[in-house]
């Protein structure tokens, strides 16, 4: 018994290691707890930190300090690599609109922010604080509270107290907004989920396998490449043909020719179809299995890239259809497939679809690797290179205006840009970028439990008479800042922007940086459009969040 006391209550990194441990524990076990099907989650953890706190429970500041910032950048990393690789795409098809009325709600809550701040007089590293716990974003509340410390030199337990008080209350406005909007926008939801349905299956954009047999006079005799070119503006992929004078099946290249009769398979997006079918001939019924019993001497096998030497380099410049005569002609990429485009990048975790004869299929499989355990080892020389330039970059220094010390990104702004680019862009340098999901996501969830840890212990101590003592207008601003900038965003894009219901389910979740809001209506698993949508403004908005907080300090401070 007395160790037990002793460990708690006697400074020492044992010490520090057994309350942070129990704190953590505690939060996790609170968070099984569920409420009509939802719960707080690891949130739970700063609540149980606040706890502890205001029992008296306390670490060296030191050690406090260190495993707070090193659990925000081990966060940060996790959500930087895991948005990272669509952060570019998210501004195609409908992303730019999606994006731009989330910067319309992160500047109304920012507005509502400086109105509160000015006319309350509170200080603005607790309206910042306020804010980050309104819009439900933990790593601004870290942004903050570094931004603070470059200032004045230490942390007001203000900023943490101000977002524990805001959290609930934006949960809270959470699940009235999502509970509640398709009673305000008069929403019919079998009938909406209907028509996208509809249009969904008019827009595809998946790769798509089919065959057409050769019937329109003017490509008879000419080879694939030329067939190509006369359909510049639409992109596919001829895998194997069937020659129907000699019954024999070939695997398609750009010489090939095609004759009256002959049979093509062909890859290429949903929405191209129509078109590629109607100039070369008409489709027909003939399946990818069909094609493997009319000719075994081809086949068709998946493969994993796992071959760093691999990584970042084009099909093309593999030269795999010239040197052992196989076919890339599909790649699968988080879940979605691409046709095997000669300029289309590899990357290590692809799943490719291989077209050949069995004997060279094996010497490109060598190739590529295809060794699921190479996979599931962490690839910690990618987690220590962004941690590595974050940190720099975050360091960077460069004077905004009349600000009263020079702005820079922080150890979370520098860490997130790095991981967003690197994701994206670190196989043109070979730099295989690949980590597990399970890696990215174990590092996020202990890298945000330890965060949220330290800030409960930290503010733990002054929060029960904080609370007391004006905490209930604190509270009231939260909503404020939560509700105003979101209600007024889904309107107009309902109205305005013609946005369906789902659409806005996603927004609402991504604009929040809250991907539970996903589950708090059942409505949002109909279909997955809410899940994409999510993933659409999520980027953005988190990056602009955790910048933002910190230079309104910086410029109001």
């Amino acid at each position: 018994m007395d160790g037990i006391v002793s460990l708690l209550t006697t400074p020492g990194i044992g010490q520090s290691i057994f309350v942070l441990a129990l704190v953590i524990t505690v939060g996790i076990l609170l968070s099984k707890i569920k409420v009509g099907g939802f719960s707080l989650g690891v949130t739970w953890v700063l609540f149980s930190g606040i706890l502890a706190g205001h029992l008296g429970l306390q670490i060296d500041p030191m050690v406090l300090s260190f495993v707070k910032e090193s659990g925000m950048v081990l966060f940060i990393f996790g959500i930087g690599m895991i948005v990272g690789p669509g952060f570019f795409s998210t501004f195609k098809q409908g992303g730019v609109q999606l994006n731009l009325l989330s910067l319309l709600s992160i500047g109304l809550a920012l507005l509502m922010t400086y109105l509160i701040f000015s006319l309350s007089c509170t200080p603005i590293d607790t309206m910042v604080g306020i804010l980050a716990g309104a819009v439900t974003n933990t790593p601004s509340l870290g942004a903050a509270q570094e931004a603070a410390k470059g200032i004045s030199g230490s942390i007001s337990s203000d900023i943490g107290i101000g977002y524990a008080l805001a959290y609930p209350v934006a949960i809270l406005g959470l699940i009235l907004t999502t509970g509640c909007l398709k009673w305000v926008l008069r929403v019919k939801v079998d009938e909406e989920s209907q028509r996208i349905e509809d249009r969904e299956k008019a827009q595809g954009k998946e790769a798509l396998v089919y065959s057409i047999e050769v019937s329109n006079p003017s490509v008879y005799g000419l080879d694939i490449a030329h067939v190509k070119l006369l359909l510049d503006k639409h992109d596919f992929l001829v895998s194997r043909i069937m020659h129907k004078k000699t019954s024999e099946i070939e695997m398609a290249h750009p010489k090939s020719v095609i004759e009256e009769g002959d049979k093509i398979m062909v890859i290429s997006e949903h929405h191209e179809m129509e078109m590629i079918c109607a100039f070369i001939g008409h489709r027909i019924e003939m399946t990818d299995a069909l094609w493997g019993k009319l000719d075994r001497r081809l086949i068709s096998k998946r493969c994993l890239v796992t071959q760093g030497t691999v990584n970042g380099k084009s099909i093309e410049e593999l030269k795999f259809r010239s040197i052992y005569h196989v076919n890339i002609s599909r790649v699968l990429r988080a879940g979605v497939h691409l046709i095997g485009k000669p300029d289309l990048l590899l990357q290590t975790g692809d799943t490719v679809v291989l077209v050949g004869e069995e004997e060279n299929v094996k010497r490109v499989e060598k190739i590529l690797g295809n060794s699921v355990s190479t996979l599931k080892k962490p690839n910690l020389m990618v987690l220590s290179v962004v941690i590595l330039i974050g940190i720099l970059v975050g360091s960077i220094e460069f004077p905004l205006g009349n600000m009263p010390m020079p702005a820079k990104l922080g150890f979370s702004g520098g860490t997130l840009v790095v991981a967003i680019l690197i994701s994206n862009f670190g196989t043109r340098f070979r730099l295989n970028t690949h980590n597990t999901q399970s890696v990215n996501l174990m590092l996020k969830e202990f890298g945000i439990t330890l965060f949220l840890a330290c800030v409960g212990l930290s503010v733990g101590g002054s929060f029960v008479s904080k609370l007391l003592d004006g905490g209930y207008l604190w509270m009231a601003y939260a909503a404020l800042i939560m509700l105003i900038p979101l209600w007024a965003t889904c309107i107009l894009g309902r109205y305005w922007l013609k946005l369906d219901y789902f659409t806005l389910l996603g927004y609402i979740a991504g604009n929040m940086t809250f991907a539970p809001a996903l589950s708090l209506t059942p409505d949002a698993s109909k279909n997955n459009i809410p899940a994409i949508k999510y993933a659409t403004v999520y980027p953005l908005t988190m990056f602009l969040r955790v910048m933002l907080a910190q230079w309104m300090i910086l410029l109001f401070a």
